[in-house]
């Protein structure tokens, strides 16, 4: 099915970057700013969220904000469930005659901890526009999503620019694995209608020169690995040698899952074949960023003084290996005293929080039990080994073949917004709803993307939003609406 020229040749793009601009500058930095200023952290990270309020705080004021727009017919709710955290659900009717689809625009207002190292005139909830990046945590990952999403619709309709019916679905539990999204998109089936494009803003872009759009993403496994020797601390003169280092024990299980040399996860199962369509793009996209792919990250200084080297130096094996390869860190740590505290003690138990990035075709589920009976089986020294994983395991997705409207729209919208092509690019984070919605339109597609740029930063210190691009998304992101059948 292709749009209408005639429905096309209506949209002024002058006109609608000008309205992007302003709209940007009198109320969405302004509305982020205060946004930021919020500790909304997800419910893994604040157990608490009801009692606190701030999660409800950033819900209400989202929609008190959507609802006061120029967009033709928007209804919006807070739909709550029983014990989950809150989604805001809004939907627009379709101004273009015969259209029988439904654009989905996705976000989320829950935010990652606040984690340490910020700049000194920084932190994450103190939010500071400097140089066009607007700083502090959750603006880009992504705060901005809801707002930028209405802006879009709303600069149509300013226009009288025919558009399919567009439903939002705005979530508060994504960082922590979106658990509790899945009932509501069960709830909100039939009033979801039949999904022709998914518009997800909660991605990345391998640079701020051009539009990017993510064609795949990994899933994540996470969970809590303790060793425990001892029922008590014991002096480490009189016992060491005896009892066996609980840290060691827990160096050895790592073996049995991670080449230390090399970082190469083990397991067969964790790994996929890499499909074609994907190695191509990544050279291509190799081809534009060189060298940036990895020289563009923080590096510190090594024993001599010279940078840290990364795993790989060529651009599209770092690419390859950051998007459709496992990967495994360790994000904190338990029963480690701090230095200031650190006696002549064996400490009982040592706890590691782990986090395994899994390829886009690795199922979550299977992974979780492999990895589970890998790292509990025949413990060295017959240690007490647990590990207990956490409820945000997801599968990751990969994207379906791009239609030919969306590919032509997508590049057009790049260079009317960008001066450059379209550019497609893997990411190695995890969007759960992504896989859940492909599951359920088996025929939608899906324009992923987002502000998350080289050095933004998300979930770590000096995380920032790149408010030029993101003037410049949100007017590409009409465009596409205003071409989609």
């Amino acid at each position: 099915m292709t749009t209408d020229a005639t429905t096309q040749s209506k949209l002024d793009h002058n006109t609608l970057k000008d309205f992007v601009e302003r709209k940007w500058n009198d109320e969405i930095v302004p509305a982020l700013t205060d946004y930021i200023a919020v500790p909304a952290k997800s419910p893994a990270f604040d157990p608490e969220w009801q009692q606190h309020g701030y999660i409800e705080r950033v819900v209400t004021e989202a929609a008190k904000w959507a609802e006061t727009q120029p967009v033709r017919g928007l209804k919006l709710e807070v739909v709550r469930l029983p014990g989950r955290t809150p989604v805001i659900f809004f939907e627009s009717p379709a101004t273009r005659s015969g259209s029988t689809e439904t654009i989905v625009l996705y976000g989320h207002l829950d935010k990652q901890p606040e984690f340490a190292g910020w700049r000194n005139d920084l932190g994450p909830w103190t939010p500071k526009f400097e140089d066009g990046k607007l700083y502090g945590r959750g603006g880009a990952d992504d705060g901005y999503a809801i707002y930028a999403s209405v802006t879009a619709l709303a600069a149509l309709d300013a226009q009288g620019v025919e558009r399919p019916r567009c439903v939002g679905l705005i979530e508060t539990c994504e960082e922590s694995g979106s658990y509790d999204l899945l009932p509501y998109v069960d709830a909100l089936r039939e009033r979801l209608g039949k999904v022709g494009l998914v518009v997800c803003l909660d991605s990345g872009a391998g640079n701020y020169d051009q539009l990017w759009l993510t064609t795949s993403l990994r899933g994540v496994v996470a969970g809590d690995l303790e060793v425990q020797v001892l029922d008590e601390g014991i002096h480490s003169g009189g016992y060491g040698g005896i009892a066996p280092s609980s840290f060691r024990i827990m160096r050895q299980l790592f073996e049995r899952l991670e080449d230390a040399s090399s970082g190469n996860l083990l397991p067969k199962g964790f790994h996929c074949p890499i499909p074609p369509e994907r190695l191509r793009e990544a050279e291509v996209t190799a081809t534009i960023l060189g060298d940036d792919v990895w020289k563009k990250m923080p590096w510190a200084c090594g024993q001599d003084g010279r940078q840290v080297l990364p795993t790989t130096t060529d651009p599209k094996e770092a690419l390859i290996s950051s998007t459709w390869r496992p990967s495994l860190s360790v994000t904190g740590a338990a029963g480690l005293p701090s230095l200031a505290d650190a006696g002549n003690v064996l400490r009982p138990r040592t706890t590691f929080k782990l986090s395994l990035r899994l390829p886009p075709l690795v199922d979550a589920a299977q992974a979780v039990n492999e990895l589970k009976a890998l790292l509990e089986l025949d413990p060295p020294y017959n240690a007490k080994v647990t590990f207990k994983p956490d409820s945000s395991a997801a599968t990751g997705w990969n994207a379906p073949e791009v239609a030919a409207w969306l590919g032509t729209a997508l590049n057009d919208a790049s260079h009317q917004h960008f001066g450059a092509d379209c550019a497609y690019i893997g990411q190695g984070g995890t969007i759960p709803l992504m896989n859940v919605l492909k599951a359920g339109f088996p025929q939608s597609q899906f324009m992923v993307c987002g502000v998350l740029g080289p050095k933004s930063n998300a979930h770590g210190p000096n995380e920032f939003l790149h408010v030029p691009y993101g003037k410049k998304l949100t007017a590409c992101v009409a465009e596409v609406i205003a071409s989609a059948p």
